[in-house]
């Protein structure tokens, strides 16, 4: 891929998400393959960070839409006026049953794990066009395609992320815009760390009829450190491996699967009936 501006041997790009975890992977190793990395986060104390270990680091908050304004603007005053590629990957989870999870709660992480992706990329695409290239990789789910219980929040959002995706591919097909989606199963980041002040925040966990698995499944897996590991778990750098084929393969592919299990509900999607993935589903 040219990289516009011809500072850089493999291109621009702007990954969200970038305090830990996939993001952090994904910014550190793309830097030090060449390309020139605009490694965003939410908190101006993580992108003083990010800068100290090198990378050109601005604030970016899904939430927050002038951020998203602001972040895309000083990236394109750096780079007169060019992008090569969009990473969009943060995002945060809230575990609980559906029945418990109140309006604003549903909206709040359709607000991060949606819209703000939504806005960042319309924003992106006509300098896309204009310049008549570029690579936008979403970082989905496992939860994307196959809906675990007790996730009910992050499953729609991914599912909706995925449909949307799948649409803005079929309407750039010709323009020299690629999009793909990653699909991650368990990743060693910290997004169920993350996910505690939103679980506090909106579910009245003691007071739900699903209050037993609240205490015996949920409970360990949010606060105890021993319990939250997962079988199968790979580290950020997977899906770092399949992002950097998304971003310099010249033959992109719309869906990378990471990890044992995303490769298994993958074909148990395409085998199993519906009644008979849900049996499967209930057991997890």
């Amino acid at each position: 891929m040219g990289n516009g501006n011809g500072s850089s041997p493999r291109g621009s790009i702007l990954i969200t998400g970038c305090s830990s975890g996939i993001g952090h992977d994904a910014a550190t190793r793309l830097g030090a393959r060449g390309w020139r990395v605009f490694a965003t986060c939410r908190k101006e104390a993580d992108c003083e960070r990010m800068r100290q270990s090198g990378l050109e680091s601005m604030r970016l908050d899904y939430d927050d839409a002038d951020s998203i304004a602001s972040a895309l603007e000083e990236v394109l005053e750096r780079t007169g006026g060019t992008l090569d590629a969009l990473f969009n990957n943060g995002a945060f989870a809230l575990t609980a049953a559906a029945e418990d999870v109140p309006r604003d709660a549903l909206r709040a992480i359709f607000e991060t794990n949606l819209f703000g992706y939504h806005d960042l990329t319309c924003r992106v695409i006509p300098v896309m066009r204009r310049q008549g290239h570029g690579r936008i990789v979403n970082c989905s789910s496992i939860l994307g395609f196959t809906p675990f219980p007790f996730r009910g929040p992050y499953n729609a959002t991914k599912f909706a992320l995925e449909g949307l995706t799948d649409t803005l591919r079929i309407e750039l097909s010709g323009t020299g815009i690629h999009l793909s989606l990653i699909e991650p199963g368990p990743i060693t980041t910290r997004i169920r760390e993350n996910s505690r002040p939103h679980f506090e925040k909106w579910i009245d966990w003691e007071n739900s009829v699903n209050s037993e698995f609240y205490r015996n499944r949920v409970m360990p897996r949010l606060y105890e450190e021993d319990a939250r590991k997962d079988r199968f778990e790979l580290p950020p750098s997977a899906v770092t491996g399949k992002l950097v084929h998304a971003l310099e393969s010249r033959n992109p592919r719309p869906r990378y699967y990471v990890t044992t299990p995303t490769y298994l509900m993958g074909l148990a999607k395409r085998v199993l009936s519906t009644r008979s993935l849900d049996k499967l589903l209930t057991r997890l």
